[in-house]
């Protein structure tokens, strides 16, 4: 019989077989409970040619602006569907499946494109930027969009994704303390720490995500309006461009990356490290952004000429999180209550599923998060950070070629030599996540993606290529093909009463609300955006204060 967890001489530097063991007495009776996740799924609507809907928001969907689970994210036509926190993944699932055939009674003619490098594009202006309405904080989010066009342009916006929001139970990082001999700790900066050690664990090995669910591939040619071939692409038709070996573009140098925040360099090493990092970029000028003008007569074409205009305009693979309060920044909102979740951000949409993420996919990015939070984890010094995002980098482009190394600790292995080790390890942990299920979905999911590392034929980016050079389509073809036929599918599916009837209702309720935020506006944008950015100084200022002074 195990040792019980009160016994405090277990240290965090125990192996990860030795944790998994001491919990599991834990998880087996039921007291360690569930991860809880919620899905933000992206997907841009498109007409009947495959090009972007240029039609505003359907006013059946409800507003944009205050609806909790039918959005958009930049683009008007940019669709977000937001579903609750559940600990279940077929109730997160069910719920995306009926947003998604709710939104398909509101279109007319339209479809929502499966893939996450977008639809048939005419040049810059052919994505519209979502708009919010007459309310300060409405007018808030569309400046913020018209800054982030003229800083980087609209095109690389319309990019498409899942992001994963998980949460470990209070009972669980309870059961952690304890096992880890930390009870001294409090209990939100116990929990943040930890939080970030599995953070820098996914930065070092996100790139297994990266190659077995990328499924990007390839590009529209509209998607590179100059018409300069990058080097790493090859010509499929007259429509396509693709990569032989990589896995996902979107992540790539084409897709969400920006020159300039790469000077920041987080690797999330501690929660003050990375809300100082932040605080020191939306307050930081920057000379090519002050060239493009703030307000240009009278007209916003950005919040501000700061490295970053807010704290969401950062890109990453992955991010801390808290639920703000009203008027509250993320950055506030983590440094007074801690680290509530975290928000992978890597994940394509997978265009052969009308959802763009399964059901076994969600249970092997579970087992592979609560994997990287109970293996060591040590801080990323500077020349590690260069090196993962050199390992990612080859990946994305090149992670199907049998001749790619990575590096680990100084050496060079394959991609299907590490991943397996991975796996091998994910094998244990997903024997205590399946303690708390009926059969074994955990491993069961390991089991099924594995295979992938030695056949890359099985990845959904090969897959992609297969069907491209089997139907001889191009990938615009492709796309619409399988959008008409998943929405055919999401039309035809019922949806529960009771869901049917919560959707209508929001649909009144937050254009109702949407009108009551635009009736109690009192004071200007100006002195709206004022006290914003004056409300953030002041958290910078106090946080250099307490930590000692000016860096």
């Amino acid at each position: 019989m195990s040792e019980p967890l009160t016994d405090t001489s277990f240290s965090a530097s125990s192996t990860l077989n030795s944790k998994v063991e001491r919990l599991m007495p834990v998880a087996k009776a039921g007291r360690l409970g569930r991860l809880r996740r919620g899905i933000e799924k992206e997907g841009l609507r498109v007409d009947a040619t495959g090009r972007v809907a240029q039609t505003p928001h359907p006013y059946a969907l409800g507003s944009k602006l205050t609806h909790p689970h039918i959005t958009t994210d930049y683009s008007e036509a940019l669709l977000e569907f937001i579903t609750p926190v559940t600990s279940q993944p077929r109730e997160a699932l069910a719920f995306l499946s009926d947003l998604q055939t709710f939104t398909y009674h509101a279109l007319d003619n339209e479809w929502i494109w499966p893939g996450s490098m977008p639809a048939r594009l005419e040049g810059n202006d052919s994505i519209p930027i979502a708009d919010y309405g007459t309310s300060n904080i409405g007018t808030m989010k569309s400046v913020y969009r018209r800054g982030l066009d003229v800083r980087y342009g609209r095109i690389m916006q319309a990019i498409a994704g899942v992001h994963y929001n998980v949460s470990l139970p209070d009972s669980m990082w309870q059961a952690l303390q304890t096992l880890e001999g930390e009870e001294h700790t409090a209990f939100n900066d116990y929990r943040s720490t930890r939080y970030f050690a599995l953070i820098r664990n996914f930065r070092r090995h996100s790139w297994l995500l990266l190659y077995l669910f990328g499924a990007s591939p390839a590009i529209d040619k509209s998607f590179l309006p100059s018409g300069k071939l990058p080097q790493k692409l090859h010509t499929l038709d007259d429509e396509t461009y693709y990569a032989p070996y990589a896995t996902t573009l979107r992540m790539s140098d084409l897709g969400y990356q920006n020159k300039v925040q790469e000077q920041l360099k987080i690797c999330f090493n501690s929660l003050g490290n990375y809300v100082n990092t932040l605080r020191h970029a939306i307050s930081s000028s920057w000379p090519d952004y002050e060239k493009l003008g703030v307000n240009v007569d009278g007209y916003w074409q950005q919040l501000n000429a700061n490295i970053l205009q807010i704290e969401n305009e950062y890109y990453s693979d992955i991010r801390p999180k808290r639920v703000t309060k009203h008027n509250e920044t993320p950055s506030q909102a983590l440094e007074a209550r801690g680290v509530e979740y975290i928000e992978v951000r890597c994940l394509d949409l997978n265009p052969f599923d009308p959802l763009g993420i399964t059901e076994p996919q969600i249970r092997f990015v579970d087992t592979f998060l609560l994997w990287c939070l109970l293996s060591e984890s040590p801080w990323i010094s500077d020349e590690e950070c260069d090196r993962l995002d050199d390992n990612r980098r080859l990946v994305v482009e090149r992670g199907r070629d049998p001749a790619l190394t990575l590096t680990r600790q100084g050496e060079a292995v394959s991609v299907a030599e590490w991943g397996e080790q991975i796996c091998a390890e994910m094998m244990t942990v997903a024997s205590l996540l399946d303690a708390m299920e009926e059969g074994s979905p955990h491993a069961d999911a390991v089991s099924a993606c594995a295979p992938a590392l030695q056949h890359p034929d099985l990845t959904p980016s090969a897959q992609l290529l297969a069907k491209l050079h089997d139907q001889k389509v191009s990938l615009s073809e492709l796309m619409l093909m399988l959008a008409k036929q998943q929405g055919d599918t999401l039309q035809q599916q019922p949806m529960l009463r009771s869901r049917q009837a919560l959707l209508d209702q929001l649909v009144e309720t937050s254009h109702q609300q949407q009108h009551d935020i635009e009736e109690a506006n009192q004071v200007s944008f100006n002195e709206f955006l004022d006290s914003y950015f004056t409300q953030a100084r002041e958290s910078r200022l106090a946080a250099l204060s307490t930590a000692g002074g000016f860096p």
